[in-house]
């Protein structure tokens, strides 16, 4: 019997991919804080999760014309989006450098919490495959 890891992981290894790409995100709105007219992104990690939960359970969208739009290549970018700013600068940047901390130390535990319960998974199925 073939063991499926996409269907014993679940939806956690996209939790921590999605992290990853909020970290990047996250730690390029810090780097460019004093950036005049830059504006702040962050992901939308409930779209990012709902499409990964889609495409596991068959329901996301495939194409079947050369003519229709690839949704598959979109990425990311359908996640990202441009963050309204409580008190823009005068520069037009929107990187409040406090909350960006904030939000980039929030999903670092997030990453941590979602690691460690993947650790657990993969522990329990090692324990299954040497019939522990």
């Amino acid at each position: 019997m073939a063991i499926s890891l996409d269907k014993a992981l679940g939806i956690h290894q996209h939790a921590l991919e999605g992290r990853v790409k909020r970290a990047e995100v996250l730690a390029n709105n810090l780097a460019n804080a004093d950036t005049p007219g830059y504006k702040a992104r962050d992901v939308d990690f409930q779209a990012m999760m709902q499409k990964a939960q889609d495409s596991m359970s068959g329901v996301g969208m495939t194409r079947t014309h050369e003519s229709h739009m690839d949704t598959s290549s979109m990425g990311m970018d359908s996640e990202l989006l441009y963050r309204v700013p409580h008190q823009p600068s005068v520069d037009g940047n929107t990187v409040d450098a406090q909350q960006e901390q904030a939000r980039f130390m929030r999903n670092a535990m997030d990453y941590q919490a979602s690691f460690q319960f993947l650790d657990g998974k993969i522990s329990g199925i090692k324990k299954a495959l040497s019939g522990q």
